[in-house]
């Protein structure tokens, strides 16, 4: 089975973010649910970025922004491929 076993890259330093908006790779948005899990709130392309928060484009071209502090940062590591 092709992509089995492949864990979910987390993004946390600033070159993670470079590296991800270079390759234009699309980028999951998870924030803690009040049951203590992660849910996706958002995905697109990383747009811009700061020590604060991450720019995200969709899929239909709108942004939203993220604080870094309260949310998690994901990618496949089979999408950089």
């Amino acid at each position: 089975m092709e992509g089995a076993g492949i864990m979910p890259q987390t993004l946390v330093q600033n070159a993670d973010f470079w590296v991800a908006a270079l390759s234009q790779t699309f980028v999951s948005a998870l924030q803690l649910d009040p049951d203590g899990m992660y849910s996706q709130v958002g995905v697109g392309i990383v747009e811009k970025f700061s020590e604060e928060y991450v720019r995200l484009k969709r899929f239909d071209g709108t942004v939203s922004h993220y604080a870094r502090d309260i949310t998690k940062f994901q990618h496949n590591q089979a999408s950089r491929r």
